[in-house]
């Protein structure tokens, strides 16, 4: 019998032992994937996510193969749809100084498969930049704090302002727009989805048109719909960004979505 969720640490059961240094911890990185029949979708993405924060936070990364073991031992463990997340830390923790002889480990979490709210969804406006934007790292307080507050104004969530006026990402998604002929994604300082890079290389291969361009506020108006997307699915429609109104664009989360259904999705 199979278990619904499990914690493993470098492949094994995690202990409390294992679990109490982090549980005071943030100088992490991770990504979440949703995992279907035991596979998952754009592996070769989260691989290189947590190959590339990790030289950036740690100096040194886990080979890939290593990672896929760690991701098969739970993926085994549990049933064959579910959630999971592969957080990767230093032993050494926070407020301290590793060299390369603090080796990172993997944490994996599993739980419950998602697919998302159904949206539409109403997003807030709020002036903030990540550090480290285009790392996925723990530890972002302002993220759960700009959702509350956006909740307690009548939103669903909150879009991401930068300084200079930019739309840049929402608080656990990234932004994607239409302009009725073509998919549009904001530049500015952010971090790159999986799931944004899976429906970017989809709607190449479907010869969808596509393009980056800055995207503020006064910019919507003109455009022709807005959805978000994140690990849990590749779009869910905005209706509403601020007081602006984005008109329902069925046909672009139709889209979106058989872009990301034509993704292969591969074994660990």
């Amino acid at each position: 019998m199979t278990s619904t969720a499990v914690v493993q640490r470098n492949g094994r059961v995690a202990t409390a032992e294992d679990l109490a240094p982090l549980a005071f911890a943030g100088y992490a990185h991770f990504t979440a994937m949703q995992v279907r029949g035991g596979q998952i979708r754009g592996l070769d993405l989260h691989l290189q996510r947590l190959w590339t924060a990790s030289m950036e936070l740690f100096g040194q990364a886990l080979p890939d193969d290593r990672v896929r073991a760690h991701l098969r031992a739970a993926i085994e463990a549990g049933p064959a749809d579910l959630s999971l997340t592969a957080t990767v830390y230093s032993p050494a923790g926070e407020f301290t100084v590793a060299g390369a002889e603090v080796e990172p480990k993997v944490l994996v979490r599993t739980g419950p498969a998602a697919s998302g709210p159904a949206g539409p969804l109403t997003l807030t406006t709020v002036e903030h930049e990540r550090a480290l934007p285009a790392v996925k790292h723990v530890g972002e307080v302002a993220k759960t704090y700009f959702l509350r507050q956006a909740v307690a104004q009548g939103f669903d969530d909150a879009a991401f302002v930068d300084r200079r006026g930019r739309l840049s990402e929402a608080t656990i998604w990234n932004l994607a727009f239409w302009d009725g002929a073509a998919v549009v994604w904001p530049e500015a300082e952010m971090l790159a989805g999986t799931t944004m890079g899976i429906v970017r290389r989809q709607l190449d291969r479907l010869g969808v048109p596509q393009r980056v361009q800055e995207v503020t506020p006064a910019d919507l108006p003109a455009l022709a719909g807005g959805v978000v997307m994140n690990s849990w699915t590749p779009g869910v429609a905005v209706h509403r960004i601020g007081s602006v109104p984005l008109p329902e664009a069925p046909s672009f989360l139709e889209l979106l979505h058989r872009a990301y259904q034509a993704e292969p999705l591969t074994s660990p």
